[in-house]
């Protein structure tokens, strides 16, 4: 017989043996070198044997490791004992270890196996009504001081941009302006279509009852210059201009440029946010024209279904329609321009950390925007109502 006939006739003992006591008590014998090698099929088996026993056992059972015959363990054997120890005290037994060399106790410690690997689910605590009301309310404080400086800063930065036109980074206002004005021109002119033609047909709806169908022109037109057209291309800049304002600026926030710029000792509002502002400055006005023209063509398209002509139409739109209903319109849709582009950059530099940072910055930038117009058109509309204009 030649040797290899004689070592596979004896194969090596396992390093694990499990002996059953009772029907409550039960031992895991190791022995050797305990490793990934000599642990392999042996585990399951184990585990089998266990999980039969914990099935069996109608009380409290209690498993002890005998380890006084082991000579080296590795990291697999601590996680068979790991893995051993959590199902004994899933089931409420008890689970002990003897004989292991002190050398390896640290190691053990260091793992705790329980604790560390399988922790408590924390439950967390429900906030009542009067907490959930004061953080909410502290949170809104927060933000009105932060967008108070803001506003500061870059009030102070526009005068400087003034008093130092030649230092205002032109090339960036110029690139802005042409991709929030001369790239939104196509969805303000399709949406200021189909405003000017809802409008007219809504309020042909309402005034043919009356016999007034051609003061609809008129009317649609003057709602239009002073109302519908200043804030259409506000929201639609809104959520086109404003959103990417903001994940502009913040991703540069996180991966740490506005920083980098602070550190240079370059001042973010003047570096990224004065030639954005100057460019929603100048684009609003410029699309709510384009907008105001688009939807009184369509108003008058959408009269000639009620047999108004379009000489009639002009002329009770000239009749009705002062240039300083034209201003007023425009003046609107400037400070919907700074509002905007302002609150973009704002939630672009208070960007957080983490990947989904700069989606809630941008959904932020279009809320606040939206809101902010609603805020400035309403003032706007009692100063109009004061004062006429």
């Amino acid at each position: 017989m030649s040797i290899s006939d004689a070592d596979s006739s004896n194969p090596p003992s396992p390093v694990g043996v499990w002996l059953q006591t009772d029907a409550t008590h039960a031992q895991v014998a190791l022995s050797g070198v305990v490793n990934v090698y000599s642990l392999a099929g042996l585990w399951t088996d184990i585990r089998k044997k266990h999980n039969l026993w914990l099935g069996q056992s109608t009380q409290g059972c209690s498993l002890v490791i005998d380890a006084s015959k082991v000579s080296s363990l590795d990291g697999s054997a601590f996680a068979f004992l790991i893995d051993v120890q959590e199902a004994q005290q899933n089931a409420g037994g008890q689970f002990d270890i003897q004989g292991l060399d002190p050398k390896y106790q640290p190691l053990l410690r260091e793992f705790d196996p329980i604790k560390n690997l399988f922790p408590v689910p924390a439950q967390k605590q429900k906030r009542n009504f009067v907490v959930s009301t004061g953080m909410a309310t502290q949170n809104l404080i927060d933000d009105a001081r932060g967008l108070v400086t803001f506003v500061g800063h870059l009030t102070a930065d526009l005068v400087w941009s003034i008093r130092h036109i030649n230092q205002v980074r032109w090339g960036d206002f110029i690139n802005t302006a042409v991709e929030a004005g001369v790239a939104a021109l196509p969805i303000v002119g399709l949406v200021a279509f189909l405003i000017g033609v809802i409008l007219s047909f809504q309020a042909a709806i309402g005034m043919e009852q009356f016999g007034a169908v051609s003061f609809v022109g008129p009317l649609a037109a003057l709602g239009i210059v002073r109302e519908m057209g200043p804030l259409i291309t506000a929201i639609l800049l809104a959520g086109r201009s404003s959103a990417a304002f903001a994940a502009e600026i913040g991703t540069m926030t996180v991966n740490s440029e506005v920083d980098a710029l602070v550190t240079g000792g370059l001042s973010p509002i003047r570096f990224l946010v004065v030639p954005r502002v100057l460019a929603g400055i100048l684009v609003a006005p410029i699309l709510t024209l384009f907008a105001d023209i688009v939807s009184i063509f369509s108003s008058m398209l959408t009269m000639q279904i009620y047999g108004i002509p379009f000489i009639n139409f002009y002329n009770g739109m000239l009749a009705a329609i002062d240039v300083e209903d034209v201003l007023s319109g425009l003046l609107k849709a400037t400070l919907f321009g700074v509002v905007i582009s302002a609150m973009g950059c704002l939630r672009g530099m208070q960007t957080g950390t983490g990947a989904a940072a700069v989606g809630i910055s941008a959904t932020r930038a279009v809320v606040s925007s939206i809101v902010m117009i609603v805020l400035v058109d309403g003032i706007f509309a009692f100063i109009s109502y004061k004062t006429g204009f």
